[in-house]
């Protein structure tokens, strides 16, 4: 597995057992956007933390940057195609 350093965005605070505030860098955060249907989104990761670090924080936001592994087998990528519709066949019989 890839151990390559987080890129951290933000963090926050652990209020209550369903609730969390935080905040993110947008500027940071943005370098790593992209564009779905018109608009930007980030993947982001949301740790809490068991107890608070040094500044009372025990929320941490890093960048998601995983990547699905492309498969360089042409089986494995290819789509099934439907079987081709049903022609009756021409026969040029004398009889």
């Amino acid at each position: 597995m890839d151990t390559k350093p987080k890129i951290r965005l933000g963090n926050g605070k652990k209020r209550s057992g369903s609730w969390l505030t935080a905040a993110i860098c947008i500027s940071d955060a943005e370098a790593h956007a992209y564009t779905y249907n018109g608009k930007k989104y980030v993947n982001l990761n949301v740790n809490i933390y068991d107890a608070p670090n040094e500044y009372g924080k025990d929320v941490a936001i890093t960048l998601n940057d995983y990547k699905k592994e492309e498969n360089n087998n042409p089986q494995v990528n290819k789509m099934p195609t439907a079987p081709a519709p049903y022609q009756a066949e021409e026969y040029d019989l004398p009889f």
